[in-house]
């Protein structure tokens, strides 16, 4: 396995798809996970020109005692369509190159999984081999967002699910979907793409 090149696969799903749930699947199977979105919390809060670049950008209420101030930079940057821009545009590069380099050092696997939320909103599919979706219903999302997210009103998550990219445009863009709607099993989708994959 060592001369064969090992693949960049991307898995995403709007809000509530279940893409984390999924992505855990696929671990099981050997495959090594990249979770981007966790990953751009961490570099915001230890790599030091994140911290320097979002500090510029919002000033020193950015961060408390070395900790990233999410409520504070989600009011300014959430109705701030260039400030969220902006920001996106100091973490989408950091978690890009930390992605590449991790990715760099896999080995004896067929390909690795990055599984992020705005994989083609933000573009960052376009790196990768393949693209995987994860699909389910909006009332079954809604559902299972109020539950994991208890904090968050009815209103809220209609309004995240309205700024998402649509699930029709995605899978234009996706090599492959899995249904996660609690009707069809998830194991034999991601064993039958893991099979395509290997």
């Amino acid at each position: 396995m060592k001369n064969k090149q090992i693949l960049k696969i991307g898995i995403t799903g709007g809000i509530g798809s279940g893409k984390t749930t999924v992505s855990k699947v696929f671990s099981v199977l050997g495959i090594p996970i990249y979770y981007a979105d966790d990953r751009a919390k961490w570099l915001m809060e230890n790599k030091t020109e994140v911290i320097e670049g979002i500090s510029s950008l919002f000033g020193k209420e950015a961060y408390t005692s070395g900790k990233l101030n999410r409520s504070f930079i989600s009011s300014k940057a959430f109705h701030n369509p260039a400030l969220l821009e902006q920001l996106n545009a100091i973490v989408h590069p950091a978690v890009g190159k930390d992605y590449a380099e991790w990715h760099s050092s896999q080995t004896n696997v067929p390909y690795t999984l990055k599984e992020a939320a705005l994989l083609f909103e933000a573009g960052s599919y376009k790196d990768l081999d393949k693209t995987i979706l994860v699909l389910s219903p909006e009332n079954l999302r809604i559902r299972r967002i109020i539950k994991r997210d208890p904090f968050r009103t009815q209103e809220d998550i209609k309004a995240i699910l309205e700024r998402q990219m649509k699930d029709e445009e995605k899978q234009k863009l996706a090599d492959f979907y899995i249904l996660n709607d609690e009707v069809h099993l998830v194991i034999p989708q991601v064993v039958k793409i893991h099979g395509e994959l290997s």
